[in-house]
């Protein structure tokens, strides 16, 4: 997977659930299993950007993507990708770090 100049909607981390609940997305906690484990935002999937794109076809192409990760950086990668994929794709700007989570 590699990065591109595909830009994505950058969602507030304030704005997740609200941006959840007007697009009827999914959430998409791409850090690793032990980062998972310490915690993560409520009805999120894991899907490790290690995995990518191996894992891909578990997401439904029909519904919008919000990826989260620590602080922001792997899920606009993440986003990116998805997005060039076809999918509508957006990023949780500053990740768990800026809910207090991380």
């Amino acid at each position: 997977m590699t990065t591109s100049t595909t830009t994505v909607e950058q969602v507030p981390a304030t704005r997740w659930q609200e941006w959840l609940a007007e697009t009827g997305g999914v959430l998409l906690d791409v850090r690793e299993p032990l980062e998972w484990a310490q915690g993560t935002l409520p009805g999120s999937t894991l899907l490790q950007m290690s995995g990518m794109p191996g894992n891909l076809g578990e997401l439904d192409p029909t519904r919008p993507v919000l990826v989260v990760c620590r602080s922001g950086n792997r899920s606009q990668i993440v986003a990116r990708y998805l997005a060039e994929q076809g999918f509508r794709a957006a990023n949780l700007v500053g990740g768990l770090v800026a809910l207090g989570l991380a």
